[in-house]
């Protein structure tokens, strides 16, 4: 008979592409998940892995394993799912979620709270992870629920086995120095910006190959990208401190943004759309989940 934890392995190198890759997510070590799936390989009386390189590939008996052991990994996760919700009278379980910085701050914490007197029995993990990070995670049951963004122009890649769900939507703003000559205006010309030093993300994010590109198509400049963090707080602080001048989305800017000019770029609208990500089979405590984030995104401060 097949071992679920030995097919569970399975899938998990062929999500990660190579042993080690398993390894180290799993807490295991190479070796042990080798042998692991040694023992699998006699129990199906088939090869399932051949080499490639450094990397592995599953054989066609791997591709069929992993493609059951897929529904039944989630026949189990429901089960378990069912028999907390008996044994509690409603959804409980844990929920794993992974969000965004900001929409950490603004949307997973609020809904944690709320959740704690709606639905006390579901135990909620939540973790600062990028979407391109949480997707595969998301797949393989490590995580259930994922909170992304994307931004106007820059698609993210499509996930035909999960479910996708709009949060909502989020202008960007050009936020400067208070006492910048150009915010004296209510719509600022990005073209008039161009000796302005900015404060982006780092290089290969999704905030910064917005910032690049719009200072391109809207400013006909290249942008002097002075400053870098991956925290939207310490680059607002950036601009309120070093004279830079950043582009930071409402989720950021909601709850007041004292000694910076907030401003809309007179060009034209700029854009991002927060979303959710789970699997398609929703267990009743990740509905319960979902429901939250959707009332906590509704009720996010916003810009006028």
């Amino acid at each position: 008979m097949l071992d679920l934890h030995r097919l569970r392995l399975l899938r998990e190198v062929h999500g990660r592409g190579t042993v080690h890759g398993a390894a180290r997510a799993l807490g295991y070590t190479p070796s042990a998940i080798s042998q692991q799936l040694s023992v699998l390989e006699r129990e199906a009386g088939t090869p399932l892995l051949e080499r490639i390189g450094r990397n592995v590939r599953l054989t066609a008996a791997g591709q069929v394993l992993v493609r059951h052991a897929a529904a039944l990994l989630e026949g189990v996760e429901a089960a378990e799912a069912e028999l907390a919700t008996i044994a509690a009278g409603r959804a409980a379980g844990v929920v794993r979620v992974a969000a965004f910085q900001s929409a950490f701050l603004r949307i997973v914490a609020p809904a944690v709270r709320a959740l704690a007197v709606s639905h006390p029995e579901i135990r909620i993990e939540a973790a600062e992870v990028e979407v391109e990070q949480a997707a595969p995670a998301l797949r393989l049951h490590q995580l259930d629920v994922v909170v992304g963004d994307e931004y106007d122009g820059q698609p993210r890649a499509v996930h035909a086995d999960l479910d996708r769900e709009r949060l909502l939507r989020e202008r960007i703003r050009v936020v400067l120095p208070a006492d910048h000559p150009e915010a004296a205006v209510e719509r600022v010309s990005l073209a008039r910006l161009a000796d302005v030093p900015w404060a982006a993300c780092q290089p290969g994010t999704g905030h910064r190959e917005m910032h690049v590109r719009v200072c391109r198509e809207f400013g006909g400049f290249e942008p002097d990208l002075r400053y870098s963090s991956d925290d939207f707080l310490i680059l607002l602080e950036l601009v309120r401190t070093t004279g830079a001048g950043a582009l930071l989305p409402d989720l950021v800017l909601g709850y007041g943004a004292p000694g910076v000019a907030v401003r809309l770029p007179a060009e034209g609208e700029i854009g991002r759309e927060i979303f959710l990500l789970t699997r398609r089979s929703r267990t009743p405590a990740v509905a319960a989940v979902a429901a939250a984030l959707r009332v906590a995104a509704d009720e996010s401060p916003r810009n006028d």
